[in-house]
This record gives structure tokens, C-alpha cells and sequence, in this order.
């Protein structure tokens, strides 16, 4: 017998949103992780709004806030104008963000500007941070031994935005000021530079093209690939070591004095000064000999022991991060300009990386006790 076609809503449900959500969901433990990171960020909120205090309408609770920035990580919603909508009817979302089904949805701008000051306060890092301190309590780390690399960000700036910094549209080569050609044009970061992302560089590695760009950096734990450490520098030919030096240092600096560090890498990393800046850190430098037309920096006794072995083979792990970063994460393109903006954008998409990792990870913990 054919069913009617009949709507009929009840005047009233007593059902809450926590029966909606699946008690297997993927994103239970998210949530849970991510509320205990927020539970000891307290104090940091509270200096936040105490600064900024102007009497007037209270703003969005800085814990809503991360969580639904993390909401557009993890399910690859294009802009805040789309997570509103979604969060507008995606009970999944209300019951991740911390909204109950009567409760109003942020306009799109509203959201925006209390973001702002999520970034200005560091909120970003201080979670990224709590998260990494998670894993190491839940001895997800090694502390030890570590890889690093960076990866190319292509910023949300055209090619035809590039245009002479003295504000002559000739570039010295007949070029037009409206950026509508610039063939023929000699073109550099010295001389031009991006009126739409001032701190966007022109750059090329490799075979790819020039492009507008920054680079993200990541510093990963060997034992299971989570992100110890991340950064977003301008685009350049000396800043993936630069980046490495500084990450490296705060990991030797949070190490055990007993414990011998590794950092594994690839050859662009094989340069004299860098191994000897390592060497001075008492770091051994695992990183891979390059030894095209020269002599590799990295000794020979270290390159043939066990353990450069390991962390050869244990560096290829920091690119799945960088993988999840563009493929599910906004990284590919930011679609934020400016390195503050576009250095907490990559760190966020570290932070989801880490907590999909670690869901993974301690699942795997409590089927082999079960």
C-alpha cells in the first residue's frame, strides 16, 4: 500500500540536539579534545575582552568562535558566509559550535570582525599549542626527534595586481598602470609589489611558476607525524631554513637535557651553515645528503647510522599534513590576506590536521585495550 505524501510537524519536540548527533560520530572526540584545550585557554579569553572592553553588546563567545573556525576547516566551507548558512540549519554544526536550536545565528560581518580579534590576541596558536600539549600528555610525541619543510601558499592576489612600488604604471618597460599586460616587463620584489597583499611575494620553486605567495612551515614529531610546531613566512629563498632554525630551537628548548634531538629533512636543507647551526644546538642533522656536483654538509659517520635511517624514512609523514592542508583545508589558496592573517589561517588548518590525527590515533588505543 502507497504511503501518503503527508508533512505534519508536532507543536512541540523535547528532543535535544545531543540526540541527533550519532554516539560514533567522527566528531565526538573533536569536540571533546578541543573543549578541554578551550577550558584551559580561560584566562587568555578573559584578558582578551577585558582589554577590549567598551561596554555596549556582548560579542560572540570566544570558544563558539574557534569552534566554528575549526568547523570551516575540517568540512572545507569555502567562507564565513557559507558556515553561517550551514550553521543556520546543520544541527551537526550547532551542537559542534555550542548553539542550541533556538538560538540566532551571527551575521556573516559580525563574525568576520570578532575573528579579528581572535587573531590580533594569538588565540589561534595559544589552541594550536594546548592541542600539542595534549598528544604529549596522551604520549602521542616523541620529543626528540623531529622533521621539518615547508610547503608554497598562494595568496589571494593576481598577477595584474603586481605593479611598480614608486607608483610609475611604466615599470621602465612601457607597461600600463592598470596591470592589464605586463608582458615584456621586468618585474621583482624590490622593485614591484602586490597592491592587494602587500606581504605576498613573487616566487617560483622548482618547476612551477612565479606566482604570489608565502610559504608555511611545519615542524613534525616523528612518532606518529603530528605538527609540533608551525609558521607562515614571506616567500624567499633562505626562509625555509630560517623557519627551521627558529622551530628547532624552541623544540630543543622544551626537550629533556638528556635527550638527543634529530631533525630529518630534505636536501634543500643540505647547506653548510645550516648543519653547523644545528651542530651547535646539539642537533643531529638527519637530513639528506646532496651530493649532485658537490660535497653534502651532513657528515658521513651520521648519514650511515640506524637512526638516519629511521628518520629518512619517518620525514615523508610531514606531508601528509601539508596534503590534508590543501586538499580538505584552505591552504591551497588563502583566501585571507596578510601574513598575520594568512599565518593563523595555516596554523588553524595545523590544529584540525592534529585533532583528525589524534581521533585516529587514540581510537586505535582504545580498540587494542578493548
Amino acid at each position: 500500500m502507497r504511503g501518503a505524501d503527508i508533512f505534519t510537524e508536532s507543536l512541540f519536540t523535547v528532543q535535544k540536539l545531543e540526540d541527533f548527533v550519532p554516539a560514533a560520530h567522527q566528531l565526538r572526540p573533536i569536540r571533546e579534545m578541543v573543549n578541554a584545550a578551550l577550558a584551559r585557554m580561560d584566562s587568555l579569553f578573559s584578558r582578551m575582552y577585558a582589554e577590549d572592553f567598551k561596554g555596549g553588546r556582548p560579542s560572540i563567545a570566544p570558544e563558539k568562535l574557534l569552534r566554528a573556525m575549526l568547523l570551516q576547516v575540517l568540512y572545507s566551507v569555502r567562507s564565513e558566509r557559507m558556515l553561517m548558512e550551514q550553521i543556520q540549519y546543520n544541527m551537526l554544526f550547532r551542537w559542534f559550535v555550542g548553539l542550541t536550536m533556538d538560538d540566532s545565528v551571527w551575521v556573516p560581518t559580525v563574525f568576520s570582525k570578532n575573528r579579528e580579534r581572535i587573531i590580533e590576541h594569538d588565540a589561534v596558536i595559544e589552541l594550536f599549542n594546548q592541542i600539542v600539549r595534549m598528544a604529549d600528555e596522551r604520549n602521542l610525541l616523541s620529543g626528540e626527534h623531529f622533521s621539518v619543510d615547508g610547503t608554497l601558499i598562494q595568496a589571494w592576489a593576481g598577477h595584474k595586481s603586481f605593479k611598480p612600488k614608486d607608483g610609475d604604471g611604466s615599470g621602465g618597460n612601457g607597461g600600463s598602470d592598470d596591470g592589464a599586460s605586463f608582458k615584456g616587463q621586468k618585474r621583482s620584489n624590490d622593485t614591484h609589489q602586490s597592491t592587494t597583499d602587500a606581504d605576498a611575494r613573487l616566487y617560483r620553486k622548482g618547476n612551477t611558476a612565479s606566482q604570489l605567495r608565502y610559504i608555511g612551515h611545519t615542524l613534525a614529531d616523528n612518532r606518529h607525524g603530528l605538527i609540533a610546531n608551525a609558521r607562515v613566512t614571506q616567500a624567499d629563498g633562505y626562509a625555509e631554513r630560517e623557519a627551521a632554525k627558529a622551530m628547532i630551537a624552541d623544540a630543543v628548548q622544551a626537550a629533556n637535557e638528556s635527550s638527543q634531538v634529530t631533525l630529518g629533512a630534505d636536501k634543500g636543507y643540505d647547506a653548510q651553515e645550516f648543519v653547523q647551526h644545528l651542530q651547535e644546538l646539539k642537533v643531529l642533522p638527519h637530513i639528506a645528503q646532496h651530493t649532485t656536483n658537490r660535497k653534502s654538509a651532513v657528515p658521513d659517520a651520521i648519514a650511515q647510522t640506524d637512526g638516519y635511517a629511521i628518520s629518512q624514512q619517518k620525514r615523508k609523514l610531514i606531508e601528509q599534513g601539508f596534503g590534508w592542508g590543501k586538499l580538505i583545508g584552505p591552504i591551497r589558496q588563502v583566501m585571507v590576506r596578510g601574513l598575520q592573517k594568512v599565518d593563523a589561517m595555516f596554523v588553524l588548518t595545523m590544529t584540525a590536521y592534529n585533532l583528525t590525527r589524534m581521533r585516529t590515533l587514540l581510537g586505535q588505543v582504545r580498540l587494542k585495550r578493548a
